[in-house]
Order: C-alpha cells, then structure tokens, then sequence
C-alpha cells in the first residue's frame, strides 16, 4: 500500500492508496482543492469545515448528473440496438421474399418457355 501526501485548503493529508494509484490520488486532492478555493473565492471566508462540505456537495452533483447521463446514453444504446435488430430481421425477411420472388419468377418463366416449344437452354422445339 502507497501513501501520499496531498494538500487541501492549506491543510497536508497523509493518505493511502493501492499502489500506482497515488499521481490519481494526487489530481483528486488537487481537485478538490481548487473547488473550495473556487468556493471561498465565491462565499468568502465561511469556515474550512463549511467549505468541504460545499465542494463535496458540488461534487456529488456532478457525479450523480453524470450518472444521469450514462443511464441515458445507455437506454439510448439499447434503442439503438434493438432497432438495429430489428431492421436486420426485416432485412433478412425481404431478402427472403425476394430470393422466393425470384424463384417463382424463373419457374415461371420455364414453365412458358416448355409451352411455347421452346427449352431453357434456348433451343427451339421440333413438334
């Protein structure tokens, strides 16, 4: 286990994390950092305590927005795939139709070409 030193309104944290975790680490106490800076920037000088508990309700709002949106893009690539099953199976049906259309039209055609005396292949019928 890793330990780090971060630094958070003006105050040094000895923290752990796994190992290779700790530059991660790093950017996140700097993050925060300059939130409650933002803050005091903002609101003044309303108590440490205070602060923290701003940027950490920033924070959590941003997080549970951006899980918001996930959902949403995830519900929307669901859609997505299930329409494009959808036309794959419709696809696959029309492809279907049409190799039978085709078929039923070549019978046909052979079927005329017997009556009129004349054989597939071209020849014309004796008789």
């Amino acid at each position: 286990m890793a330990h780090v030193t971060v630094t958070i309104a003006g105050r040094a944290y000895r923290m752990a994390c796994d190992d290779g975790q700790e530059e991660h680490l790093t950017r996140l106490a700097q993050d925060v950092d300059a939130r409650i800076d933002q803050l005091r920037g903002a609101f003044g000088e309303i108590g440490d305590q205070r602060l923290s508990v701003m940027a950490a309700i920033t924070i959590a709002d941003e997080l549970a927005e951006a899980k918001r949106r996930i959902r949403t893009l995830e519900q929307d690539l669901e859609s997505q795939r299930a329409a494009r099953a959808a036309t794959l199976e419709r696809m696959e049906q029309s492809e279907q139709a049409m190799a039978g259309a085709v078929i039923t039209a070549a019978e046909r055609l052979e079927r005329i070409a017997r009556d009129l005396g004349t054989s597939p292949s071209g020849a014309v019928g004796m008789g």
